[in-house]
């Protein structure tokens, strides 16, 4: 029976507990012989003040024994308290305890109101609850390791119980069943396999599966939540059809933040032509993805995570990896907005962040701009004709009602040469597909004669964007649902009068000849191998010589680049030869250098008179051979020969980024895109080094000189001569002999000489004021605002001035949101303390999405003066700073 939230179980009456026989054996036999009543109570109800007898607490519940009390009178008291002991005894045998990290629910040990399972790392948790003010209760999934109870999974989120004394077991029948207090089923998993002695285990994963106890394969599992999706979709999951049960996942709202009931708001796959994303309202269409290109649906690439679109004879699906297992994130449908947004849990907050959120602006919207209508979002009004189009009621399109869409201006003769024809729109989200045509296999050519045969065909495109393009799709009818989007568009080729197509030719079709002769392009490879093996050889045998005659055998180990020898470099570099010479680093001349293939190659040659080089030299050796990213800058060898240390690196052609953005003259030409992406790739370069390389590297020495450009102006790191090896689970270090350059140093180094990955935040920070401003840290007067670019950029957003910040180069090709959107990251790096400072991967997505910034502290050396010590080594293109640390 109900009694104060506790479950009372009622066994056969203890009055044979009052007989005449108090001896020990008949007492033992009577307590084995018959059930006390007792009654079991949650563990986080409260002890009603009525009860007036024994209880004590037992496996996250309370047992009740009514009957002590009252019998103890009758009894000696020895005896009594030995009737206590046995039924204690008993209750230990009925009811064994269990585990509260137990991540399984079997027939023997179902889940009662009060108990949880938790996955078996402890991320999530499967219980009873009650969502904001509502008293009723739900069986649901949370994230068991936020702080901040977020429900992903609901099951009877159309059935809840009202009180707390439900369960959820697994049933003679080996279903899974939500029974209400009296035991009628309120929900049930509807699995249509029996299993053989089933298990439900909640996973990782987030996910709620009925298996088989022996069997863990995925492929064989009874039921899963995963196919029955609540208002969340979670890194794994599906969404779509399985076309052989024809099961449909899709998510559906809550009705509202108290009511996880199925509200109108519903996401999932229509299959069209080709399959697409799409959310509705109730039966309403409201947004609509771009069709599966083969690289994404309706969403730009990022680094964190992976889309991936399945279409076969067995499913039509949509799915979403996680490429950094380091970041929790989930996709929610949130009917209060009618908006499907992705979250980023942020530990330093301990909230989520809108990562994105869809739709994203009012060209989003299904079809906002009718039939025929492009939308551009960044132009007023936003909705326009397309090229031989035009308003189909042009009173209304100037009132702004779009809903009419667009006509053509002049109709196309079908199939008569030079008299129609097909224009190429690029950057465009393509039209709905319900009215179209697929093949995977046509080439744009063949698709292209396929419209031109059928006179109903109004516009073609390519299928996929892989591989330089493939498949077909054809569109008979309207075009509904085009817009510009600002992620990379496709190309669509619209049939239209001739009268109406530009005269610059869309089309430019250049066919490539290529002629593989099988017997030439085996000998080459094999000449390449033997040439290969020949090098490889004589290079590893020249390596053990040189190290020994120079006595570093024992170090030979930690040299794992190709050696060159020092006749190929002296030849290279025209015997050192002045005009060669690139610049003067802190350890030595760098030179530019021509080997006999071709290649254009920079030395870095280390001076005799270098007093720290040789340990420096070294170290980065070591560090270059265990590095390779496309931000980092490739090391081609080394060369330890008679006394000399070099070490060869690729030529970057357009030097260093100090030498173009703090002169005047060239400094124009970096324009603020090519800025953005220098930062965007120097950022990426730091999440290598930081989290995803081998071991984690600190640089020490982040600065414009140490930023190369190549030709294309990708940012490469270079100079690792005083970085740091951390191990992976090594948060921070710290010296006796600062070495570094004074003005990029964070303040606990350079006070302390404590360093960790929050020392390059800082210096990335700094680096990213001067890009924006085009002035170094160090070095420029700023009046009133201090001696340095930190001072002067922290002082103008207080005062509300930022823009004064930018670079007055830059004239009007940035984009000011962005702009802006970088000082306030910038700003969030140099702060004074490191705990403050976001690490490197959130400043990547800080960077690469529009959600809120928290607000900055006050930023490190905020006051330093031009009279700081310290002892300088100065060159062209590197500065070396010594400080003895206090």
């Amino acid at each position: 029976m109900e009694n104060n939230n506790s479950l009372v179980l009622l066994f056969d009456s203890a009055e044979s507990f009052i007989t005449c026989d108090f001896s020990v054996p008949g007492q033992i036999w009577q307590l084995f012989s018959f059930s006390p009543p007792l009654v079991l109570l949650p563990e986080e109800s409260q002890r009603d003040t009525s009860f007036d007898n024994l209880t004590f607490p037992y496996s996250n519940s309370y047992v009740y024994f009514p009957w002590f009390i009252e019998r103890s009178r009758n009894q000696p008291k020895g005896m009594a308290i030995f009737s206590l002991i046995i039924a204690v005894i008993k209750v230990l045998l009925i009811f064994p305890p269990s585990s509260s990290a137990s991540d399984v629910i079997t027939h023997d040990h179902p889940l009662p109101d009060g108990r949880t399972l938790v996955s078996k790392d402890g991320i999530f948790e499967l219980g009873f609850f009650s969502p904001g003010s509502s008293t009723n209760r739900y069986v649901g999934i949370w994230y068991k390791s936020i702080s901040q109870k977020t429900v992903v999974w609901v099951a009877n989120r159309e059935k809840p119980v009202k009180y707390n004394s439900s369960v959820l077991s697994i049933n003679t029948e080996g279903r899974l069943v939500l029974l209400s207090q009296n035991q009628t089923i309120v929900w049930s998993a509807n699995s249509t396999t029996q299993g053989l002695n089933p298990i439900a285990q909640l996973l990782d994963s987030g996910n709620l599966v009925l298996r088989n106890e022996q069997d863990q394969n995925p492929q064989n599992y009874l039921w899963q939540s995963f196919d029955y999706p609540s208002d969340t979709f979670l890194p794994g999951m599906k969404i779509g059809w399985d076309l052989k049960t024809g099961l449909n996942r899709r998510l559906i709202a809550w009705r509202n933040w108290d009511d996880p009931s199925p509200g109108d708001f519903t996401c999932g796959i229509a299959l069209r032509a080709t399959p697409e994303l799409v959310m509705w309202k109730g039966s309403e269409e409201i947004h609509r993805s771009s069709p599966w290109n083969g690289v994404w649906i309706g969403a730009k690439p990022t680094p964190l995570f992976q889309l991936q679109f399945v279409v076969n004879e067995d499913e039509v699906v949509y799915t979403s990896n996680l490429l950094d297992k380091s970041v929790t994130t989930r996709v929610v449908l949130n009917q209060t907005v009618y908006s499907r947004q992705r979250y980023i849990w942020v530990e330093q907050t301990k909230s989520w962040m809108i990562y994105s959120s869809v739709p994203n602006d009012k060209c989003d919207r299904y079809n906002s701009c009718g039939p025929n209508g492009n939308c551009i979002a960044s132009e007023s009004p936003r909705c326009q004709c397309l090229t031989g189009f035009k308003p189909k009621s042009p009173q209304k399109y100037d009132a702004l009602d779009w809903t009419q869409g667009c006509v053509r201006t002049e109709p196309w003769h079908c199939r008569v040469k030079d008299k129609d024809g097909f224009k190429k729109f690029s950057g465009l989200k393509l039209p709905d597909t319900r009215t179209s045509w697929v093949n995977a296999s046509m080439t744009l050519w063949e698709c292209k004669a396929k419209c031109w045969e059928n006179c109903s065909c109004n516009a073609y495109a390519n299928l996929y964007i892989t591989g330089g393009g493939s498949g077909c799709i054809l569109w008979f009818g309207h075009l509904i649902d085009l817009r510009v989007v600002t992620v990379p568009g496709q190309d669509l080729f619209i049939r239209m009068a001739y009268s109406d197509i530009v005269l610059e030719d869309a089309e430019k079709h250049k066919k490539k000849v290529v002629v593989v002769v099988t017997t030439v392009t085996f000998a080459l490879v094999l000449l390449m191998l033997l040439t290969f093996f020949s090098i490889h050889r004589r290079n590893r045998k020249r390596r053990e010589k040189i190290l020994t005659e120079d006595g570093h055998e024992g170090e030979q180990k930690d040299i794992e680049l190709p050696l060159f020898d020092i006749a190929t470099i002296i030849r290279a570099t025209n015997d050192f030869s002045s005009d060669k010479k690139l610049g003067q680093g802190g350890f030595g001349p760098v030179y530019r250098g021509t080997l006999e293939d071709g290649q254009e190659i920079a030395v870095k040659r280390l001076s005799e008179g270098s007093r720290q080089g040789l340990k420096e030299f070294k170290n980065e050796v070591i560090m270059c051979a265990k590095l390779q990213h496309r931000n980092l800058v490739k090391v081609l060898g080394c060369c330890i020969e008679r006394g000399e240390k070099m070490l060869i690196y690729e030529y970057m052609p357009k030097k260093s980024l100090d030498s173009i953005l703090f002169d005047f003259c060239q400094s124009e030409s970096l324009n603020w895109p090519q800025r953005f992406h220098i930062i965007f790739g120097i950022a990426r370069g730091l999440v290598y080094l930081h989290q995803d390389s081998r071991l984690r590297i600190i640089h020490r020495d982040l600065k414009a000189s140490n930023i190369l450009l190549d030709k294309d102006l990708n940012p490469k790191i270079s100079d690792f001569g005083i970085a740091r090896m951390f191990g992976a689970d090594q948060m921070e270090g710290n010296t006796k002999k600062v070495i570094g350059t004074y003005g990029y140093m964070a303040p606990e180094y350079a006070v302390y000489g404590i360093f960790s990955i929050k020392s390059d935040v800082f210096s990335f920070g700094i680096l990213l004021l001067e890009i924006i401003s085009g002035k170094r840290n160090r070095g420029a007067s700023y009046p009133n605002y201090g001696f340095n670019l930190i001072s002067h950029a922290w002082r103008l957003w207080k005062e509300g001035n930022t823009k004064e910040l930018i670079d007055a180069c830059l004239g009007d090709s940035f984009n000011l949101s962005e702009l802006l959107r970088c000082i306030h990251v910038a700003l969030l790096c140099v702060q004074l303390r490191p705990d403050d400072r976001p690490n490197m991967a959130l400043v990547l997505v800080m960077l690469s999405s529009e959600n809120a910034l928290p607000e900055p502290k006050e930023p490190g050396f905020l006051l330093e003066g031009p009279s700081a010590k310290g002892e300088y080594y100065s060159s062209n293109e590197i500065t070396l700073t010594l400080l003895q640390a206090r």
